[in-house]
């Protein structure tokens, strides 16, 4: 087992844990590098709010370096000891916070939301859910104020009431109120820390007011059977992990 007992009830009480310096150093030393020289020599500031709103260097979201994170570094074992049976993953999400003294143009601010639920950018009675997002940590966060992956602990069940009761297909706001109200708790880490997230944890991200760039790539990891109950699993936030089941019951 990967996962302890501890990171298992963190889990199912938080939304999520994190797994310190899991990932091994050549397999980050490799991602890296694909990525910040793209960074450095091919960043377009023109298509600044496209790559925020879907992936920086859209090219390297298959590439074999990137994917290793996940299926060569024990990753896809985590995501497996939560969900059980996983759903192919074929696809990365590079995502960077951009140093606001490096820009032209502000980037886009990440309002709270859950992923795959009313984006801006598709209908709103369109879902693209999954079951867990896996993030992994490619520079060193140590400044809430440098861009942090900003989270709201225990949000997955608050979530789960809220799309049972007051929400329906086609409502554009992604997430309540109350909980849009939120700052949430900043992901801090050094390259190689591991994030398991429900994907019913709302989310932000904001300003990146250091020198730094903030750069995270993220999986997004399904049960086999997602796609064939995506709103049930909105409603039930561990219809998706059956090894839980024993805990959440």
């Amino acid at each position: 087992m990967l996962l302890t007992t501890d990171d298992l009830s963190t889990f199912v009480t938080k939304g999520m844990v994190v797994k310190r310096n899991f990932v091994p150093a050549h397999l980050i030393d490799r991602a890296t590098t694909l990525v910040t020289d793209w960074y450095r020599t091919d960043l377009d500031q023109c298509r600044l709010a496209e790559f925020t709103q879907r992936t920086f260097a859209p090219h390297l979201g298959d590439h074999r370096d990137l994917l290793a994170l996940f299926t060569q570094s024990g990753v896809a074992g985590l995501a497996g000891e939560l969900i059980g049976e996983v759903a192919p993953v074929t696809t990365t999400q590079i995502q960077i916070r951009v140093p606001e003294r490096d820009l032209r143009q502000a980037q886009p601010n990440k309002g709270m939301h859950v992923d795959g639920v009313a984006c801006p950018h598709l209908d709103p009675a369109e879902l693209r859910t999954f079951s867990l997002l896996v993030g992994i940590v490619l520079s060193e966060v140590s400044d809430p104020a440098g861009g942090a992956l900003r989270y709201v602990v225990g949000g997955h069940l608050r979530m789960a009431e809220w799309f049972r009761t007051q929400w329906s297909l086609g409502i554009t706001a992604q997430v309540p109120p109350h909980i849009d109200a939120e700052q949430g708790s900043p992901l801090l880490g050094k390259p190689g820390d591991v994030l398991l997230m429900h994907h019913l944890v709302p989310h932000a991200v904001g300003r990146n007011l250091t020198a730094t760039p903030r750069i995270m790539t993220y999986f997004r990891v399904s049960h086999v059977n997602h796609a064939s109950h995506r709103l049930d699993a909105l409603r039930d936030p561990w219809l998706d992990f059956p090894p839980l089941t024993a805990r959440v019951r």
